[in-house]
């Protein structure tokens, strides 16, 4: 339950410090502290998946897992547990066996998940950073929600053992800073990654089409962080792309999930709409090999939305399966050729704003829909996505993403460091006009 001063973020708060040699100073997170989604493997404690029956009936790891152990043995101080949306199966951040964590930035407002603890410790600054895990989105959407960076490295360069699976073609471990240069520490620890040096970005293309599908207004972003990147590096690296069109075009497996209801909804991008069908489909049969099993055995309490959603995911064949396969190599080098090694695809995190909390379902259904349209896009290309706090928008946290091709990772931390800095002189410039 939430005490007034921890916003409900923790399920448990413990101290796990670094080991004591070499000398805390030398180490890249020395005398930072950390928190931990109810996902990972601490050793002595249940990863309890965000429900109280998985809790009840899984025992205590012996280990902890690898991610954790890095960051321990890179200086950092782990503080507790996060709370986590049950099975990692939503985007809301609302969970109602342990509470939902207070967003620090709009307190009427879901904080966003899966990994809403997570992200709430650093927006309330509880934290210094937080790890979180992201399959279709539950890094960059808490991220975006409570104002803070999050970044989804690519797919497979980090470690997930010691992380319960919840689909492994997606699965990737985040991590959440209130700072880029926090997000760049921890990201170098993560990745094993040397000195970052600065590599001018060849190009950075704005899919349009993607910021019609927000209701945070284009011009408001059009006037800060692309007269910050014009700034940076000239007007000649920003380019335009249609990506619907482009990705239409350059995965031709998608025709396969391109119904006429992905055709026909007003607010969407028909391939896009597609490419999330088909990530979809892939989490509801990797979840359901996951955990049917322990589903069907323990018939576990499970909140409104998740019931549903994991009852789908066990009802789910092996037909199509296939052809979600195809579509992630198709994707993968259909973006690589059109970002190349240094260019960067600029997008909305999310939709808009935050929701309010406990909106009825139904009406989230458009907003959730156009949500892992965007969400899609990083989801089965595999590739790496950081999401950029702006200023607040009629008193509501907004943010952009960047993305960069696979294996891109410290080119697109040292990126978001480099543009940050201009982000923030801009914002301040026109707060004056």
């Amino acid at each position: 339950m939430e005490t007034s001063s921890d916003y409900g973020a923790y399920v448990e708060k413990f101290l796990l410090s670094p080991p004591t040699s070499p000398p805390h100073a030398a180490l890249p997170l020395n005398s930072l502290t950390f928190a931990v989604k109810d996902i990972f493997d601490i050793e002595g404690y249940v990863a309890g998946f965000g429900n109280p029956d998985w809790a009840r009936t899984h025992p205590a790891a012996t280990s902890t897992a690898p991610t954790v152990l890095a960051l321990l043995r890179a200086g950092a101080t782990c503080v507790g547990k996060t709370v986590m949306d049950e099975m990692a199966y939503s985007i809301n951040g609302e969970n109602i066996h342990y509470g939902t964590p207070r967003n620090p930035c709009a307190a009427d407002r879901v904080p966003g998940g899966s990994s809403s603890g997570s992200a709430v410790a650093v927006g309330a600054l509880l934290v210094d950073f937080s790890i979180g895990t992201d399959t279709g989105g539950s890094v960059r959407v808490p991220a975006s929600y409570c104002g803070i960076f999050g970044f989804r490295p690519s797919h497979g360069i980090i470690s997930t053992a010691g992380v319960i699976p919840m689909a492994q073609s997606f699965d990737t471990v985040g991590w959440f800073a209130r700072d880029p240069t926090i997000l760049s520490r921890v990201g170098r620890v993560l990745l094993q990654l040397p000195e970052l040096v600065p590599v001018k970005p060849s190009s950075i293309i704005i899919a349009k089409d993607c910021f019609q599908l927000s209701s945070i207004p284009y011009n408001l972003v059009n006037r800060i962080v692309i007269k910050a990147v014009e700034k940076l590096y000239g007007g000649n690296v920003l380019k335009h792309e249609i990506l619907g069109e482009y990705v239409r075009t350059n995965v031709p497996s998608l025709n396969h999930f391109l119904t006429q209801e992905n055709k026909d909804q007003v607010y969407n991008i028909p391939s896009l709409a597609s490419l999330s069908s088909a990530m979809r489909l892939l989490q509801r049969f990797e979840f359901k090999n996951n955990h049917a099993e322990w589903v069907s055995k323990v018939k576990p309490d499970l909140g409104p939305g998740i019931s549903e959603r994991v009852a789908d995911a066990l009802k789910t064949t092996g037909e199509n399966i296939d052809i979600c396969h195809s579509i992630k190599g198709e994707l993968r080098d259909a973006l690589t050729a059109l970002l190349g090694d240094f260019g960067v695809l600029m997008i909305p995190t999310v939709p808009g704003p935050p929701p309010k909390l406990q909106t009825n379902p139904s009406e989230l259904e458009i907003f959730r829909a156009r949500a892992f349209s965007l969400l899609s896009i990083v989801g089965v290309s595999g590739f790496c996505q950081v999401n950029i706090p702006l200023k607040m928008y009629n008193n509501l946290p907004i943010s952009i993403s960047l993305v960069a091709r696979h294996g891109a990772d410290g080119f697109l931390l040292q990126l978001v460091e480099s543009i940050y800095d201009k982000i923030k002189e801009e914002e301040t410039a026109q707060s004056k006009e």
